[in-house]
């Protein structure tokens, strides 16, 4: 028998305000038991669940594991926007002239992230 990833679980410093902002980033929710104050919130969306656990001690080193997001009904470019207006912040731009490549984001509590091409944009630039 092999072992199934359940969540992944991030360590954070607010579990319920972090675990709003990857509802709303995944157009997911929050658990109907997590409330603010919780030590622990779950986001479920569209294959996976997000665990987010308070803890004492701040982020302090670039992530070792990151998610990297496909926009389904909108673009790369349009869901970086999105997200930063959500309170996410720009990285770094990866963004290629040819329409490749990816954006580096941050949330809310400094957790880096990637935003890649949908799928439509992949399908145009591969023509």
């Amino acid at each position: 028998m092999t072992s199934l990833v359940r969540h992944v679980t991030f360590d954070c410093a607010d579990a319920h305000k972090l675990a709003s902002f990857w509802a709303e980033a995944l157009g997911g929710t929050l658990s109907d038991d997590d409330f603010p104050g919780d030590p622990e919130a779950l986001v479920s969306a569209d294959g996976i669940g997000l665990l987010f656990v308070t803890v004492a001690e701040p982020k302090s080193v670039k992530n070792r594991v990151h998610l990297d997001l496909q926009p389904q009904d909108r673009t790369r470019d349009e869901e970086a926007d999105r997200l930063v207006a959500l309170g996410a912040t720009l990285v770094a731009d990866h963004r290629r002239p040819d329409g490749t490549g990816w954006l580096l984001l941050a949330d809310i509590e400094g957790n880096e992230f990637c935003v890649e091409r949908s799928a439509d944009e992949r399908a145009r630039t591969e023509k």
